[in-house]
């Protein structure tokens, strides 16, 4: 399977709509509480990016909501993925999660790899049975 860096150019950000590889949260209020239940999704499937800080459009487009202190969600999010009360196991590295700059605005891209057949399910919370998702 191709790596996540290598098939999303997050600079052509409109060019992009919300899949099964791609998920927009806008996180104006902090990090969002559903972005557990992506991460699991994603973990649990062929992966993919949650991109905070991003909305999308009526026709579908996806753009930057430039409200947004990527910092902060990071530091959140860094915070959050190792709490074991949250999220069952971390499997994302530092260069997975990178602030990028869309439009003059900062934004958080999340890359979610597969988890390996070993670690899964990732599930939110303590208890797999209601915490998984894919």
């Amino acid at each position: 399977m191709q790596s996540l860096d290598n098939i999303m150019d997050f600079s052509k950000l409109s060019e992009y709509r919300e899949n099964n590889r791609i998920e927009a949260k806008e996180a104006r209020g902090g990090l969002p509480e559903s972005i557990w239940e992506t991460y699991s999704a994603f973990a649990n499937s062929d992966g993919g990016a949650i991109l905070l800080g991003v909305k999308e459009t009526k026709d579908g487009k996806l753009v930057s909501d430039g409200d947004v202190d990527a910092e902060k969600l990071r530091k959140d999010f860094w915070n959050m993925v190792n709490n074991r009360q949250k999220v069952s196991a971390n499997i994302v590295t530092d260069r997975m999660v990178t602030v990028e700059s869309i439009d003059g605005n900062n934004i958080l891209v999340v890359r979610v790899p597969r988890a390996e057949r070993s670690a899964r399910p990732i599930y939110v919370g303590l208890d797999p049975k209601s915490g998984t998702y894919r």
